[in-house]
């Protein structure tokens, strides 16, 4: 079952679990109204690992991200949601608009990514380097968007 943690708490639970032998796929996002394309990323970086966390934007980092109207749902609603996914094990929030610090502090042994992404133009590729973090790129769902749901909803 998902489990929403503190910053504190995950870079534990990671150290444990991977002293123990087990591994850790981490991916981020927004996650703002889910739909099927967020489904079906967050269960391809779940398979990769034996344990998946979702580093979630804070509400004050997707207002940075994506403009004063958004998030739609707040930091907490979204957490929760994700949280009951049987393919994601922990949430952890974070404030800055790119996850490369948590994920610097995390070390999990997998990041997941969208494949409009490259390693050349991931923000993150200095310390998915440095730390020698396997990056996964994951192809999108087709038409799968939350700006498409928005905008379909106002129509």
């Amino acid at each position: 079952m998902g489990r929403v943690v503190s910053q504190s708490e995950i870079i534990d639970i990671v150290r444990k679990g991977q002293g123990e032998g087990k591994t850790f796929a981490a991916t981020n996002g927004c996650f703002d109204i889910l739909h099927v394309g967020h489904v079906r990323y967050l269960e391809k970086t779940k398979s990769l690992a034996d344990y998946s966390i979702v580093m979630l934007n804070s509400d004050s980092s997707v207002k940075q991200i994506k403009g004063p109207e958004r998030p739609i749902n707040c930091e907490q609603d979204r957490a929760e949601i994700l949280s009951a996914l049987i393919c994601v094990d922990y949430v952890v929030l974070f404030e800055e608009k790119s996850p490369a610090k948590l994920l610097e502090d995390i070390k999990p042994d997998i990041y997941t990514k969208g494949a409009d992404y490259t390693l050349e133009t991931l923000p993150e590729r200095d310390v998915v380097i440095r730390n020698d973090i396997k990056v996964e790129f994951i192809e999108f769902v087709q038409g799968k968007s939350t700006t498409n749901v928005i905008n379909k909803c106002l129509g």
